[in-house]
């Protein structure tokens, strides 16, 4: 099934992995929002459990490891064309977890990553929510 143009929601998954007061984001090199920054996060493959998805797209993305374990929140991403047809429509489920191992470096659908504060989020373009997103959810 298409990315874009769906005949049905794609499920996906979110990772807000932390460290020492700071989130990690990265950059996307792909379209939907390419460019913008955004949590690590991919499509959930077939038969694989939300949270193992969660932690493979981590992996994948920013080659780090982090704690997760239940989910924080799920959301609906769709955005439509200039017809009002849907474009894409994902649905994408939030894990929230302190970083385990690993230096954050940009691979897969990452075209960058970097370690930011709450407080330095508006001074991004990320996509719709994610700071809200983080904010609700960075441990204190």
């Amino acid at each position: 099934m298409s990315r874009f143009y769906p005949d049905a929601p794609r499920v996906g998954v979110s990772v807000l992995c932390h460290d020492r007061g700071r989130v990690l984001l990265i950059k996307r090199g792909k379209d939907p929002f390419k460019g913008y920054w955004s949590l690590p996060g991919g499509l959930v493959e077939l038969g694989e459990p939300l949270l193992e998805a969660a932690k493979r797209e981590l992996r994948e993305e920013t080659g780090v490891e982090a704690d997760l374990s239940e989910p924080v929140e799920t959301f609906d991403s769709i955005q439509f064309d200039e017809n009002g047809k849907v474009l894409t429509h994902f649905i994408l489920t939030v894990f929230c977890g302190a970083l385990r191992s690993g230096e954050a470096v940009a691979a897969d659908d990452a075209s960058e990553t970097d370690w930011v504060r709450p407080e330095d989020l508006d001074d991004r373009q990320t996509t719709p929510g994610t700071p809200e997103r983080i904010r609700r959810h960075l441990p204190l």
